[in-house]
């Protein structure tokens, strides 16, 4: 096996092991939501991250006073990841873990189309075709037009919207500010609203003795995961490694099934294999088209 091929390798099971560590992660938020309230885990979530991102950066020798964090484009990356983090700890919270899970996955196709009306990036009728295929995916899970339709999936597409915004804004970040050194100014920035949410729901800015670990656990899982993706980006190329981040809807599916109880309909289940498949069409897309001369 050539160097390329084992890096590649090595890329999709750090991948999948980033997307598993996710996944657990958001199994212990949903477990922790029945003992502490949501804007406790938000807090626990945005402090954890940020001494476990800052302590990296700092490991990396990278910058953690810069004056361009705080430029307009940032700000709207910090403002739509604690949009998207709220979503999704009250998603966790109120909605089936592999429904969370199938539509977040619908959050490449969003960014893509992000990209298409904001940033002028040029997209192919096939891609456009991905795109919507994707979408109605979306509309098979949350079925709006259902006689019992569940409110709460909006917290979802919320999450979803956020996380694209947020993915969105990062292609307009400087290209020399390090990784860890972003995480670092998003959670700090998060850090002033998940304490105001504490105060305002009567809460106290620590967990009950009984769930410690639980925090922890999420907290260290969620950090391991960036890290893991990070290191798979790094080590692999992208177009080979990408597909596998849908591995974290498996994960979920698999479960919320043991875990939970759940039992995905036909519909939901359709609805995920389209975005899946649409999201890996589109990223074979579009690196076929980089590929191609002129």
């Amino acid at each position: 096996m050539d160097t390329t091929n084992e890096n590649n390798a090595r890329g999709i099971i750090l991948m999948v092991l980033a997307m598993g560590a996710f996944a657990i992660a958001d199994t212990l938020i949903k477990m922790a939501s029945a003992f502490i309230s949501s804007a406790q885990i938000m807090f626990f979530f945005i402090a954890g991250g940020l001494l476990v991102f800052a302590l990296i950066a700092k490991m990396q020798g990278e910058r953690l006073v810069d004056p361009r964090a705080f430029a307009p484009v940032l700000l709207v990356r910090y403002l739509a990841e604690v949009a998207g983090m709220v979503g999704m700890v009250l998603a966790l919270k109120y909605v089936p873990l592999s429904t969370v899970g199938a539509i977040l996955q619908a959050t490449p196709l969003l960014v893509a189309m992000g990209a298409v009306l904001f940033l002028g990036e040029k997209v192919s009728w096939r891609r456009w075709s991905s795109i919507a295929l994707g979408f109605v995916g979306v509309l098979l899970i949350i079925q709006p037009g259902a006689g019992e339709f569940d409110v709460t999936v909006l917290w979802a597409l919320m999450s979803m919207v956020g996380l694209s915004i947020r993915d969105l804004t990062t292609r307009l970040t400087p290209p020399d500010m390090a990784s860890a050194s972003l995480a670092t100014y998003t959670m700090a920035a998060a850090i002033p609203f998940a304490t105001g949410w504490v105060f305002f729901d009567g809460e106290g800015l620590y967990p009950i003795r009984e769930t410690w670990v639980m925090v922890i656990s999420f907290v260290g899982l969620g950090s391991l995961g960036y890290m893991l993706l990070i290191a798979s980006i790094r080590m692999a190329e992208v177009s080979i490694v990408s597909p596998f981040r849908y591995s974290r809807l498996i994960f979920m599916l698999i479960i919320g099934i043991l875990v939970f109880e759940e039992r995905p309909g036909v519909m939901m289940l359709c609805g995920a294999l389209l975005i899946i498949s649409s999201g890996i069409y589109m990223m074979w897309r579009e690196q076929r088209v980089k590929r191609t001369p002129g």
